[in-house]
């Protein structure tokens, strides 16, 4: 995929899919020393047996009934160690599973963050029933929004409603910008 915020999108639905009622995904982006963009992905979804975790990262690893091989989690890990980082699958049947990547911040091959604002929001809008949280940190500088509170914000009003979804895009776009100093965080 050409952006990060796309494979975030799919390991959020793998989580879905594997059952979760409750997920945290967390971006840090550290610009300076640590030279690093980290991201993981944790829930409370069915996880995963020894065994399969081990085959996780092969491309002939999958747990769809429509497709013989899975491309996403195998490439991205290739994406991350070419990019300098790595990757890291943790997971507990019945327990729940965290996904990590990451990269370094300023290497030519890390794929940029892209439209991470538009995935945060696919998840409170057609996923509002799931408990999702949402922190992301660029250095020392850091927001955080879950489902919950925009729930108690909105009252009655779904997040899926269109006036909901306007001020949760706006909030979105906007706290992100002002993490990287008011400018546009999609790389």
């Amino acid at each position: 995929m050409k952006e990060l915020s796309l494979n975030i999108l799919d390991i959020l639905e793998n989580s879905i899919h594997a059952g979760a009622s409750d997920i945290t995904l967390s971006i840090e982006e550290d610009t300076s020393e640590k030279d690093r963009l980290f991201f993981s992905i944790q829930d409370n979804g069915k996880g995963m047996d020894p065994a399969f975790l081990k085959t996780v990262f092969d491309p002939f690893t999958t747990t769809s009934t429509t497709k013989k091989v899975g491309l996403g989690l195998p490439l991205l890990k290739a994406e991350a160690e070419m990019a300098g980082g790595g990757a890291k699958i943790t997971s507990e049947k019945g327990e729940g599973t965290i996904v990590s990547f990451w990269f370094q911040y300023s290497h030519w091959d890390r794929p940029p963050i892209g439209d991470i604002a538009g995935t945060v929001l696919i998840m409170f809008m057609v996923h509002s029933a799931v408990e999702f949280s949402y922190f992301h940190r660029v250095n020392e500088y850091s927001f955080s929004v879950s489902t919950k509170q925009l729930k108690e914000v909105f009252d009655d009003v779904p997040l899926n409603h269109p006036t909901a979804v306007k001020g949760i895009q706006e909030y979105l776009t906007t706290s992100i910008q002002n993490l990287h100093g008011g400018k546009n965080g999609q790389d």
